[in-house]
């Protein structure tokens, strides 16, 4: 699913990625861990496109067989688009926008009629719970539910991988403890791959498969 080789990133003289190789197999959840700092954030950005290795070093990056160096702009867009979903720490809701809004827009983005997009969104909401959350706006949910239909718009274009960052870290412990076990129901369910950035040891430590990273590298594996 994943195979990413030499993988360094610079901001200014900084280095912040010294070298990472990391390979994912389809249906995975791995988990990667690691003191603030360490580079956990800045590896999950290029691992999912939404920014680019640094380019003083030959590295690769290949998603589903897809060699993601080769594309321009534009076919990088529509493959994250496709292919990738993502969860944040911060919900990263629009407040303008209700939950079933909220879930359809990568949909929209893609051009899924709205009919079907709407299907499609129920069904992930109601699959999460939210049934009776479809017209409720981000300010009147719970920070559980808010963070539920984030998950449902990353899951809206039945993605192959998603890439959450520290996607309970806002959360209480029981909606975290949900959260944690909604991960593993979706992969069982749908067999998507999970790459999850963490500080919760409980869900790092859940994962197939626990990546630490200290100084910019992987050191554990």
């Amino acid at each position: 699913m994943i195979q990413a080789k030499n993988i360094h990133k610079y901001y200014d003289d900084l280095q912040v990625l010294k070298g990472v190789d990391i390979h994912v197999k389809k249906g995975e959840i791995v988990s990667i861990v690691g003191a603030s700092g360490a580079g956990k954030t800045t590896l999950l950005q290029i691992l999912g496109t939404l920014d680019k290795a640094s380019k003083k070093e030959l590295y690769s990056l290949s998603i589903n067989n897809t060699e993601i160096n080769s594309l321009n702009d534009k076919a990088l867009a529509k493959f994250r688009n496709e292919h990738i979903g993502f969860i944040f720490q911060f919900h990263q809701l629009l407040p303008e926008f209700s939950a079933l809004e909220n879930v359809c827009l990568p949909a929209f983005i893609k051009g899924t009629k709205k009919g079907d997009a709407e299907d499609r969104a129920k069904e992930l909401l109601d699959f999460l719970g939210l049934t009776h959350r479809y017209n409720h706006k981000p300010n009147e949910l719970s920070g559980g539910e808010q963070q539920r239909v984030a998950v449902a718009r990353a899951l809206i274009n039945n993605p192959d991988l998603i890439f959450a960052d520290e996607p309970s870290g806002n959360l209480d412990s029981e909606s975290a403890e949900n959260l944690h076990n909604l991960f593993f129901k979706l992969r069982d369910e749908f067999g998507q791959t999970f790459v999850i950035v963490t500080h919760n040891e409980e869900l790092a430590d859940m994962a197939d498969r626990k990546l630490v990273m200290v100084d910019g590298k992987i050191i554990k594996d």
